[in-house]
């Protein structure tokens, strides 16, 4: 798409959501020492920046903080996926079925149809799926559009599965090996443009409804009624003082909340290039070979990427910061592309790769005294107190952040009787929302309104005065120079990382984290000339 007007576009964010070095400084001078705000969210990846707006929805004074930057952890390490709840059908978590249904429309129809969209999937009757799994996969994607009714989701947001012939599958998924393919199943299943941009939405919308959102603040001790915090880029320390703390610190959780007990489990991804695939209308569900009910998906992204994943083992001892990726994930992966694949896919096509740690519930053992395996442990999320009355939300997952937010903030309000209505989230647009019609009209590039939604135009206009920032960063990438400027200015990046492995996704092949740096730094050098 083209502006279809000769006169330059806007380059305003949406009213009172921009987040920048300048206001970090001053916002954090205001907290540290300050008066007592009503919410003080410890965490900002997806649940933490949601309970951050669900707050400051409710008209209560928020400061919400994190050691790093937004979706810093797990948070950017997700399938990019809004999930329905169809696995948790077959596990008979029924009611995590209808929350993730339910969710799952809330953002594709309400709040971010911007960045949350419908991804087609093919399952290939390869033959390695035996009829009765071919079967099995068929009831489940049924019963999964009877979840997508039961949320009143709509069909022309999701539509009906249905069956395809070998032909038609082999259209949808070239790269499926043809010998004795007999058709496939497509489904239907919401997809989010990037995780990190829906985290940097919410709290960028947190933000515009009065919230302090604070990256690089450390807490070093909490209570109930706030906490010790230090400034990671000065390291000066001071108090935050609050009626009520929310710990939505997701796997670290229990580092600062006694009695905490997370179950980790990583989901590991492999980066390929998209020419390895050729062209891939839909994504892929692979079956993994012994199992009735685990896929490998295989995602493409759209900026000249694939991604494959995921696994789903346990990690024990310390968390890290930044997870690491076995080989012998990236080899387990690999086997199964290679079981259905006509193309073959080797290790050095491996261009980059990403693990997440999911934050489940620890569970018991079972009679027999084995642990349940993390691929069975239930995405359930709990609100705990602590005996000191730290709030701490845990468990869930991406697709139900809103629902969780709000579960916190509903006991943090009742236990600390705090003056707010009910939650408003299911029904607020984020930054960039609108409907499909106005975002198709706007006057921007297509691959600018899948990312930044009504603010595409914005974006898109601040080459009005330096055409050079329509330059893509790299070569046959979507990213520009002026969504790296847009970043710094109003999406609160105040580093290369932020810029290349948050608010954009180059920073996933390393090769190309490289070959963006300077443009990286040159966006902030040009940042931070501009007024405050």
């Amino acid at each position: 798409m083209s502006p279809t007007s000769s006169a330059p576009p806007s380059t305003a964010p949406a009213p009172g959501s921009s987040l920048n070095a300048a206001r970090r400084r001053r916002e954090l001078a205001e907290a540290v020492n300050g008066d007592m705000v009503d919410v003080l969210v410890v965490g900002l990846g997806a649940t933490g920046a949601g309970v951050a707006l669900d707050a400051a929805a409710r008209g209560l004074s928020v400061v919400a903080v994190d050691a790093h930057d937004l979706a810093f952890g797990t948070s950017r390490w997700s399938s990019k996926l809004i999930h329905g709840g169809l696995r948790y059908l077959a596990s008979a978590q029924l009611d995590v079925a209808h929350e993730s249904a339910v969710e799952r429309g809330v953002l594709m129809e309400r709040t971010a149809p911007h960045l949350v969209r419908a991804q087609p999937f093919v399952l290939p009757l390869t033959p390695l799926v035996s009829r009765g799994q071919a079967s099995l996969a068929w009831a489940g994607f049924r019963a999964g559009d009877t979840l997508r009714l039961a949320a009143r989701t709509s069909r022309a947001t999701l539509p009906a599965p249905r069956r395809l012939s070998a032909v038609e599958a082999r259209h949808l998924a070239p790269s499926v090996r043809p010998d004795g393919l007999r058709g496939g199943l497509l489904s239907w299943d919401g997809r989010v443009t990037d995780d990190a941009r829906l985290v940097t939405a919410l709290a960028r919308t947190a933000a515009a409804h009065g919230a302090k959102i604070l990256t690089r603040v450390r807490v070093l001790e909490a209570a109930g009624n706030g906490a010790r915090v230090r400034d990671e880029l000065t390291g000066e320390q001071g108090e935050i003082r609050a009626r009520a703390v929310i710990n939505a610190s997701g796997v670290w959780a229990g580092d600062l909340v006694d009695g905490i007990r997370i179950r980790p489990s990583r989901g590991t991804h492999l980066v390929l290039r998209a020419d390895l695939f050729g062209p891939l209308p839909a994504g892929l569900h692979i079956p993994i070979p012994g199992e009735t009910n685990r896929f490998v998906l295989v995602l493409p992204q759209g900026d000249g990427r694939v991604y494959v994943g995921l696994t789903d083992e346990p990690v024990d001892g310390d968390i890290p910061d930044v997870p690491e990726v076995p080989e012998s994930d990236i080899g387990f992966l690999l086997d199964v592309l290679g079981s259905a694949l006509d193309v073959p896919v080797r290790r050095h096509d491996v261009v980059g790769a990403f693990a997440g740690l999911r934050p489940l519930l620890d569970a018991e053992p079972t009679r027999s005294g084995e642990e349940t395996r993390t691929s069975d442990i239930s995405r359930r999320h709990a609100v705990l107190t602590s005996g000191a009355g730290v709030i701490t939300v845990v468990g869930g997952k991406l697709t139900t952040y809103r629902r969780m937010a709000q579960d916190a903030v509903d006991t943090a309000v009742e236990a600390r009787r705090l003056r707010a209505g009910a939650s408003t989230t299911a029904s607020l647009p984020l930054v960039g929302a609108a409907a499909p019609d106005r975002l198709g009209a706007l006057p921007a590039p297509g691959h600018l309104i899948r990312r930044y939604g009504t603010e595409a135009p914005a974006v898109h206009g601040l080459a009005a005065r330096d055409p050079q920032l329509n330059d893509p960063v790299l070569p046959g990438h979507p990213v520009t120079r002026a969504a790296l400027l847009w970043a710094a200015l109003h999406e609160g990046a105040l580093d290369e990382g932020d810029l290349l492995d948050r608010r954009t996704r180059i920073g996933l092949v390393p090769q190309d984290r490289t070959a963006a740096s300077a443009a990286a730094r040159e966006a902030l050098d040009a940042a931070a000339t501009q007024p405050a």
